[in-house]
């Protein structure tokens, strides 16, 4: 299955690693890793994380703090954003 990353995916992942590198070099590489491996996992089962919380998505946690939202669209699978476990998913937004 073919892998593709949303541009707010690839900024929440660089996000991540900015934050956690400043503060902690060796948990970026950790968090980093993580996410990498459940990407590659997903490649080969596409369908194992758990039906996400908004329509047509699916969720796997690469590591406690972290929801890994991604939407299968025939052949290719869309990573759409990487969240942190204490932020508020879906967003809320005003109507």
């Amino acid at each position: 299955m073919k892998i593709r990353w949303t541009p707010e995916a690839e900024a929440d992942r660089s996000t991540i690693w900015d934050y956690l590198a400043a503060r902690d070099p060796a948990a970026a590489v950790r968090i980093d890793s993580a996410i990498d491996h459940a990407v590659t996992r997903l490649a080969d089962f596409p369908s194992s994380g758990h039906i996400g919380a908004v329509a047509g998505t699916r969720e796997v946690h690469p590591h406690r703090n972290y929801r890994l939202v991604y939407a299968i669209l025939g052949n290719t699978l869309w990573i759409l954003t990487i969240v942190h476990a204490a932020r508020q998913w879906p967003p809320i937004t005003p109507d």
